[in-house]
């Protein structure tokens, strides 16, 4: 395999395609690489560009339209061989300089995967830097993963964590979830961040809200993957449980000769009952899909990062 792999989303980028060309180059003088470039349904002359680079280490990957940020990188991942594998923006905002430090760190600590942490971030305050902070905090909080920053696409993997990602929907953003839950090792360096000079961002405002619905997703996913009974049997008891003692305060009060009918708590205490009843059966039926989803694939619920022998520390195999 190739030492490295650099996988770049582009997607209008006509005029960052150049330049980035020559950042690589002058970068990584003397790694053995490839660059691969995912063309996500650009509309203007990306890949035209891309095509007039005559290096046989660059490659273009055209997608059939605009798919996304995570399919695209999904593409190109899927492409790449090398042992390392980098991701990265075409908007020249992240910085190809920065590659040589991260994967000598990723090699001589052994890390899985190596995240970049934007250092004085040239975005703007409103529509980009603020909701940042606020989309990182709350999927810190929530996930209990302490990534600063993880919506800097500048990242290094081993190909084995990057090729089990599962990459899909708008998910790219979570990326350092998915690799912790297959068990990967990540830590995190600081790197340049460069103000775009040409095109266009791709980013507003509204992406936190689907960051925050994303976020629901990733918590179910981290947390209770293999034991969806928990979240939906214990909040579907609680509920059903609140909504038996309203029936039974209205029987008492009905016993004792109180009319209760017409009551709002009335209609309260059977929705609880019927909604705790509901979720305790889709409680079930995940159990039954994870099942499906791990023996059908034949799928284990765990990860080997090695096995070695305790007589001649000799590492036996290795399994992902």
């Amino acid at each position: 395999m190739k030492k490295l792999s650099l996988v770049i989303c582009v997607y209008n980028e006509e005029q960052n395609i150049a330049p980035l060309h020559e950042q690589i180059i002058k970068a990584l003088s003397g790694y053995e690489y490839e660059a691969i470039f995912v063309d996500d349904g650009s509309t203007d002359k990306t890949r035209k560009n891309i095509l007039q680079i005559k290096d046989d280490r660059f490659i273009l990957v055209q997608l059939r339209k605009n798919y996304g940020q995570s399919s695209a990188l999904a593409a190109g991942i899927l492409v790449a061989t090398g042992e390392y594998i980098v991701t990265l923006d075409g908007d020249l905002q992240n910085d190809p300089s920065d590659i040589p430090m991260m994967l000598d760190l990723a090699e001589s600590e052994d890390w899985d995967l190596v995240a970049g942490i934007r250092n004085k971030r040239k975005d703007g305050l409103f529509l980009r830097l603020i909701p940042s902070k606020i989309a990182n905090y709350l999927i810190r909080l929530f996930t209990r993963i302490n990534i600063k920053d993880y919506g800097c696409t500048l990242k290094v993997y081993k190909n084995e964590i990057a090729k089990e990602l599962g990459l899909y929907g708008e998910l790219h953003r979570f990326i350092p979830i998915l690799a912790s839950a297959n068990g990967a090792s990540i830590t995190q360096v600081s790197v340049k961040h460069h103000s775009r000079i040409h095109g266009k961002t791709k980013y507003n405002i509204l992406r936190t809200f689907k960051v925050i619905s994303d976020l629901i997703l990733m918590v179910f996913l981290t947390r209770y993957m293999q034991k969806p009974m928990h979240i939906f049997g214990g909040i579907g008891i609680l509920i059903f449980s609140i909504g038996a003692l309203i029936n039974i305060y209205l029987l008492v009060l009905k016993v004792m000769g109180q009319d209760i009918w017409g009551k709002p708590i009335l209609i309260l205490g059977l929705l609880l009952v019927v909604g705790g009843i509901q979720l305790v059966t889709i409680g079930i039926i995940s159990e039954i899909q994870m099942r499906t989803y791990y023996e059908a694939q034949q799928k284990k619920p765990f990860k080997i990062r090695s096995v070695i022998s305790c007589t001649n520390k000799e590492m036996l195999n290795e399994r992902s």
